[in-house]
């Protein structure tokens, strides 16, 4: 089971449509390890592990007739559960969506339908994906699969959790401040914020959303390269969404490290850090010396990167969940409320004063990857928490202004629009997992995704697996 569990999806789409392997047995053994190790992390809701199977029966069947099997055909996928999902419950990890079933599917869920993927269940999230600890009324808390007692992160921990326990092949996820980045780092997988647009975020309340964006997530780069391919590309639904052919992503091209030049920075412009943190990026910068980088420290400019996102984020709030019923308003947790009435306070010169600052941001960024082909700084500020905490508020002796302000170490990144991705880069001495965050140029993935997997293949601290369910 473990065996097939935790192959590649690459490899496992290539045995499928090799038929070295059933899609039934893919499935099967996909289902016994949820079965055995979803009840104690909990990081797949709303299952429908039958149909599951009867689908796998039947992508077999076609496959024997001689159909022509899609780049994901047979693999067992989990769409987190901010994507709608035609017939198969869509809570948002809210209440007041707790018996929603949608009548389609998200642009992001469609393409994997399409390019044969077979859906085993929704991904967990904290309640509108506020927040990166992954919890909600609904459903209750994600745990770590390398530690169940501390936070899987967020928002995207379900998705996370589930690739790192061996329940699914691939997993999407979302990311505004911090949600495919975050939860990858504490569960030592990989997860790629692409540029925006890159990934189409249809249909949705917000379409000009300048901060939130789509992307995959998966236990190796390679399988990221190959799901970020599918679910990019233009969509009618989405007007900030690019065209992308088929193969502009996977398969990955060699990539030449010796001589890239790296800028490094420890702190992201003075933000507090865990020392175990710190020493995990050392670890990931001895690495890329060892690849042949030339390392040159360099802390960039972000004044008013907090003042950028922070606005917007409300905005983005009070644009989404501004206008639900008082009745719905109190079913919320706290710290969504709070977010929209944040938003729905804001005065046009905070929101004028907001937008200058991300257009500087952006063009710092610009700036800085003319000279450097990559910046390198530490994913989040903390290792994974108590899972019983809600948010860390205060890290190395400073205190945290609310619950999104300890995880500026991606924000701040976000404020720039250019593509990130978390890679596995450390263990604490205690077994918790610690990522490093890598910065692209804007709008060249390819050539992220080809340094991360030249960065995996020198540091494959992805490959050790959690204890969870063996």
């Amino acid at each position: 089971m473990d065996d097939i569990c935790y192959q590649s999806a690459a490899a496992l789409a290539q045995a499928i449509r090799q038929r070295q392997l059933s899609a039934s047995e893919v499935m099967q053994a996909h289902i016994e390890r949820i079965e055995k190790t979803n009840p104690t992390i909990n990081a797949l809701v709303s299952l429908q592990l039958e149909q599951a199977q009867d689908e796998a029966r039947a992508a077999d069947a076609r496959l024997a007739k001689g159909e022509t099997p899609g780049p994901l055909f047979g693999l067992p996928v989990a769409h987190k559960d901010s994507y709608l999902t035609r017939g198969l419950r869509t809570t948002f990890g809210s209440r007041v969506h707790e018996n929603n079933i949608p009548a389609q599917d998200s642009a992001v869920v469609a393409r994997q339908r399409a390019a044969g993927a077979i859906i085993v269940g929704k991904s967990n999230l904290p309640e509108f994906g506020a927040g990166s600890h992954t919890f909600n009324e609904v459903f209750g808390v994600t745990r770590n699969p390398y530690m169940p007692s501390v936070s899987a992160g967020g928002s995207s921990g379900g998705s996370a959790a589930a690739l790192a326990a061996g329940m699914v092949t691939l997993a999407d996820g979302s990311d505004m401040g911090g949600s495919l980045r975050n939860p990858a780092s504490f569960c030592n997988i990989v997860g790629l914020r692409p540029s925006i647009g890159r990934v189409p975020m249809a249909p949705g309340n917000h379409p000009f959303n300048m901060l939130t964006v789509g992307g995959p997530m998966a236990r190796c780069v390679d399988d990221v390269a190959l799901l970020l391919d599918v679910i990019a590309g233009d969509s009618p639904g989405d007007p900030l969404a690019q065209a992308s052919p088929p193969g502009a992503f996977f398969p990955l091209s060699p990539y030449e490290t010796r001589g890239r030049r790296v800028a490094l920075s420890h702190t992201l412009g003075g933000l507090p850090f865990e020392p175990e943190v710190l020493a995990a990026l050392q670890a990931g910068v001895n690495a890329l010396r060892d690849m042949g980088c030339e390392i040159e420290e360099r802390e960039p400019d972000f004044e008013g990167a907090d003042l950028a996102f922070e606005t917007f984020r409300a905005l983005a709030f009070a644009t989404n969940y501004g206008q639900l019923e008082p009745a719905q308003r109190e079913l919320l947790k706290d710290t969504v409320r709070w977010n929209i009435d944040l938003g729905l306070s804001l005065t046009g010169a905070q929101v004028a004063a907001a937008s200058r600052a991300h257009g500087q941001m952006f063009n710092r960024m610009q700036m800085l990857l003319r000279d450097f082909d990559f910046l390198v700084a530490p994913v989040s500020q903390v290792t994974p928490f108590a899972v019983e905490q809600e948010y860390p508020r205060r890290i190395a002796g400073v205190d945290m202004p609310d619950y999104i302000g300890w995880m500026r170490s991606c924000s701040r990144i976000t404020s720039t629009g250019h593509p990130a991705i978390s890679l596995p880069c450390s263990f604490t001495d205690d077994g918790r997992p610690i990522g490093i965050q890598i910065v692209g140029r804007y709008r060249q993935e390819s050539a992220l995704l080809g340094f991360a997997r030249a960065f995996e293949q020198a540091l494959p601290t992805g490959r050790r697996r959690p204890g969870c369910g063996s």
